[in-house]
């Protein structure tokens, strides 16, 4: 009596234990539907820069969004006091569209640049000026953490990075 009690005991602890790590899986997003092997991208925010606008109600932004995590993270929304709406847009070849996401792939880089995939921010509060610093809040799904706030400043129209960094 007193032994089917114990393994009574020890199967109650193990099923716990099992549903546990169940739970922790769960909760750090390795369910499979994030991304590429499972897991929360981690992801950090780099290199940002506005060239200054021509047009005085919309700018272009480019930061460099780098994933160390182990799945794959979304740029989902961006949002800023300069602006009344960001969009997010994917170029190939000299075609650009809107999208609602851009990708930042589990351990790569969404590199965010003039010719490239960028953001739009639209019905600008005013025409920024070079040397201005602004604000922008980057949103992110399946990703810790999950908002990155940068302060990027504006550059002269005709800037362009160095790429080696």
């Amino acid at each position: 009596m007193r032994r089917r009690a114990l393994l009574g005991a020890v199967a109650g602890v193990a099923a716990v234990a099992l549903a546990t790590g169940a739970g922790v899986a769960l909760s750090d997003g390795s369910s499979g539907t994030s991304g590429q092997g499972g897991g929360l991208g981690k992801v950090s925010v780099s290199g940002g820069y506005i060239p200054q606008p021509l047009l005085t109600d919309e700018a272009a932004a480019y930061v460099t969004v780098k994933n160390t995590g182990g799945g794959d993270a979304e740029l989902t929304a961006v949002s800023t006091p300069l602006a009344a709406h960001v969009t997010l847009h994917s170029t190939t070849g000299t075609t650009m569209r809107q999208v609602t996401a851009l990708t930042v792939p589990a351990g790569g880089t969404l590199t965010l640049g003039t010719g490239g995939d960028h953001m739009m921010l639209e019905n600008l509060t005013h025409k920024p000026r070079v040397g201005e610093t602004v604000t922008l809040r980057l949103h992110f799904a399946h990703a810790t953490p999950a908002t990155v706030t940068v302060t990027v400043p504006v550059e002269a129209t005709t800037y362009r990075p160095d790429p080696k960094g």
